[in-house]
């Protein structure tokens, strides 16, 4: 936001300079991040006037003209063909620093002392709209009513100065420059001088159109539209006072009618718009576009507009692209005689997604997008009338106000006491009170409490912590102390999570995986995929337009990140990310959605860090052995079964992970239809949630001594039908060896001949050992008679000769 200071001085008794106030914003919260000075260039330029012209004595192309220059008369050499006795001139006097960075000294020309330099337009760095005719050929010639000693930047209208206001969400407010006076005399304690139209009890009293209606087709996206209709315009150029404030403001002047909807929205805030009247055929209709409706829009462009773009349109056809840009049809030209003028509310969101779509970005959209005051629209209207009666542009005959929803305005509750204790500072009641009069709020006071009338225009304001922020800019930031925290133990620790997280980031890291962090938002199809499209949460402002909802899966940002990968060759990827999955509960939302801590991982490829330096293709049993890895770092018993309604991993390549019978996540190969999607061969991935991991994590370490006494190994050889589970007859094993039997591995799985059809071979290597004492031969062949027996009796097993 620009801020005229010449402006704003005008709305406000200020007697700062520039950069005064723009510290004295800056302290309250609003930055300005720059000032400039437009007058920078002319300081030491003034108007004169020549008083004679003569040939030089020694180079026949130069003269020597004597100017006036107000108060001296002075003698200056010029090479110029196009100036006359009593032309009023540009004179850069000694000492001028010129805006194209050229700076003036005394010289001598041929023998002749030149004191100064006349000015062209190029030198100047000015339009050619400056000057008369004759003024293309060199020097720049002014009206013969220029008055002559006056400083050239002041007759320009540039003795003013521009504070860039860099302005964040939280204060659109500030897109207004009555708002923005309001909050230079909140700081300042200066007495505003606002227009009438800008205080919130104003009624502009109008009759109500007869000939037409406003109809507001979706009252989600434009909550209330007005339209002032005018008769007898005169189109016209708009008064040098009012081009001089747009041009300041960056906004390049037009027309009267054009320029006074410009200038009241850099004044007020709300966007207007001017169509011409007698263009618009029936109603004027609010509405959503219809599928494949194309609109030629003031810049020339056709542009076909989706479904949800908002349209101004009348019975027959799109008028222009509401809160963005005007459609060429509609638009005002000099032969308009009869204008409405739209005044509204729409959707931020909505507008801001299709000034993205169609890649308009306007002053206008900037407004909407960030929000507008709905109760002031009919209010600034009546500003419009005045201008154009006090240009007069034309004669505004009627009204119409077609309101969907008004909302009430916010009253919050301060509490003295509780502000001080939030601030860190004693406050007095008296304080409180002068900090809401100072801003000019509404309230009434008991006991210390203020019930205080929150002012539509300041839609940042929700809660008692927004109305302590003002309290403690008004006041002074620098009246809060400096303190250390307080209590008994001032070293920091990491939480039991924290330490959790750090160890599990380790063991991946150490497992030769590479840890990324992926956009938290993500598209909405393959998260319905991997997650859960119930829960999913939509965005109102996607980064892309892709990127639509927050993720309830970790796996589809991993897979983008590998895909990119292996499409720049990079054929050795093996990816871990530890993050949030967000799960919305309700749709529309309305509670905080609840926060899931995953852990995922792809792997794809090869690696080239075996040990023996001989690739090693990524497959199931690497990311099992992470698992395994992982499981004994934080004493947990993971259990690998057949995967269940999994149709996006390989069948026979996946296994779902139980702790303690509880699903916790699965791992496997992805299905071989999804690898053209992806771009990705036989990739493998898993995902767990961590919230159960860690509520089962062994929070101390166990140790005990190395056994002194030796082991004896048993093989066992089964025969089971094919549908048996080998892990579900190793737990079995495990179950029924006790405390004797320290470990199980299964090492082969054999069909065929003279196994019988339907039937496999299962074998396992068992391993028994006391801390005690030596174990026998005859209690160790006890145990595997009884193990061989509890799985023939539940598995139907036989033992293979």
């Amino acid at each position: 936001m620009k801020v005229s200071l010449e402006w704003l001085r005008e709305l406000v008794d200020l007697d700062q300079s520039a950069e005064e106030l723009a510290e004295t914003l800056t302290r309250g919260g609003i930055e300005v991040e720059n000032v400039e000075n437009l007058n920078k260039g002319f300081e030491k330029v003034v108007i004169g006037e020549i008083v004679s012209l003569t040939k030089h004595p020694d180079a026949d192309r130069l003269l020597v003209c004597a100017v006036n220059v107000g108060q001296e008369e002075v003698t200056i050499v010029t090479g110029a063909q196009n100036l006359l006795t009593g032309d009023r001139i540009p004179v850069a006097l000694v000492g001028a620093n010129l805006p194209n960075d050229l700076s003036i000294r005394k010289s001598k020309l041929r023998g002749v002392v030149s004191q100064g330099m006349l000015c062209s337009r190029e030198e100047l760095l000015l339009d050619d709209t400056i000057g008369l005719d004759r003024s293309a050929d060199g020097i720049l010639i002014l009206p013969p009513t220029a008055p002559i000693g006056e400083n050239f930047g002041h007759y320009l209208g540039l003795e003013d100065s521009i504070l860039d206001l860099e302005l964040y969400p939280n204060r659109p407010d500030c897109l207004a420059m009555v708002n923005v006076a309001r909050e230079v005399a909140s700081l300042t304690r200066k007495k505003p001088h606002l227009p009438k139209w800008a205080e919130q009890n104003q009624v502009l009293s109008l009759p109500v159109v007869r000939d037409f209606r406003i109809i507001i087709e979706d009252q989600e996206l434009c909550w209330r539209y007005a339209g002032l209709v005018v008769e007898d315009v005169h189109i016209a150029p708009s008064p040098e006072w009012m081009q001089r404030r747009l041009k300041a403001a960056g906004v390049r002047p037009i027309s009267n009618i054009v320029d006074i909807t410009n200038y009241v929205m850099l004044e007020m805030g709300q966007p207007l718009h001017a169509f011409d009247r007698d263009k618009i055929e029936g109603d004027v209709h609010v509405r959503p576009a219809h599928p494949g409706e194309k609109i030629v829009t003031l810049d020339g462009a056709e542009r076909t507009l989706q479904t949800h773009t908002l349209l101004i349109a009348d019975d027959s056809q799109p008028l222009g692209v509401a809160g963005v840009m005007g459609g060429l049809y509609s638009e005002v030209t000099k032969d308009t005689k009869r204008l409405m003028i739209e005044s509204a509310h729409f959707s931020s969101v909505s507008i801001r997604r299709t000034s993205r779509r169609l890649g308009l970005r306007s002053e206008a959209s900037n407004r909407f997008e960030k929000g507008i005051d709905v109760s002031g629209i009919v209010a600034v209207l009546g500003r419009v009338c005045d201008l154009l009666i006090d240009l007069g542009a034309g004669r505004p005959v009627a009204l119409v106000d077609e309101v969907r929803h008004l909302p009430s305005r916010r009253q919050i509750t301060l509490s003295t006491e509780h502000t001080s204790t939030v601030l860190g500072i004693e406050l007095k009641i008296s304080e409180i009170r002068q900090v809401l009069e100072d801003l000019n709020f509404e309230y009434k006071e008991n006991s210390g409490l203020f019930q205080v009338e929150i002012p539509t225009y300041r839609s940042d304001l929700e809660i008692e912590e927004d109305l302590m922020e003002e309290v403690a800019r008004l006041i002074g930031y620098d009246r809060i102390p400096t303190t250390l925290p307080q209590g008994d133990q001032t070293q920091g620790r990491r939480t039991p999570e924290q330490e959790f997280r750090r160890r599990l980031r380790k063991v991946l890291a150490q497992s030769g995986m590479d840890e990324v962090l992926t956009y938290t938002f993500t598209r909405a199809e393959s998260d319905a995929q991997w997650g859960s499209a119930k829960h999913q949460i939509p965005l109102l402002n996607p980064l892309r337009e892709e990127l639509g909802v927050m993720r309830t899966s970790l796996i589809p940002g991993l897979l983008d990140v590998a895909a990119r990968n292996v499409a720049r060759r990079n054929m050795d990827v093996s990816i871990f990310e530890i993050g949030n999955t967000y799960w919305g509960e309700e749709q529309p939302l309305k509670k905080l959605p609840r926060e899931e801590l995953r852990v995922a991982a792809v792997a794809v490829g090869k690696s080239e860090r075996h040990w023996l330096n001989q690739p090693v293709s990524y497959d199931f049993y690497y990311l099992k052995g992470i698992m395994e890895g992982l499981a004994l770092e934080f004493g947990l018993k993971l259990e690998f079964r057949v995967a269940e309604n999994q149709s996006l991993l390989h069948p026979g390549r996946s296994a779902d992970l139980y702790l303690q019978n509880q699903c916790v996540g699965f791992l496997g190969e992805i299905h071989p239809s999804l690898e053209k999607e992806w771009g990705l061969e036989r990739a493998v991935i898993f995902e767990l949630e961590l919230s159960t991991l860690f509520k089962r994590i062994r929070q101390t370490v166990r140790a005990h001594s190395i056994p002194r006494f030796p082991a004896i190994l048993r093989d066992l050889a089964v025969v089971v039908t094919v549908e048996t589970s080998a892990e579900a007859v190793m737990a079995k094993i495990r179950k029924l060896g006790g405390d004797l039997l320290q470990q199980v591995e299964i090492f082969d799985v054999y069909t065929g001949n003279p196994i019988p059809e339907d039937h496999k071979s299962l074998a396992f290597s068992l391993r028994y050992q006391s801390i005690e004492r030596t174990l026998t031969d005859e209690e160790v062949n006890l145990l595997n008679s009884r193990i061989l027996e509890g799985i023939q009796q539940d598995f139907g097993a036989e033992r293979r000769k």
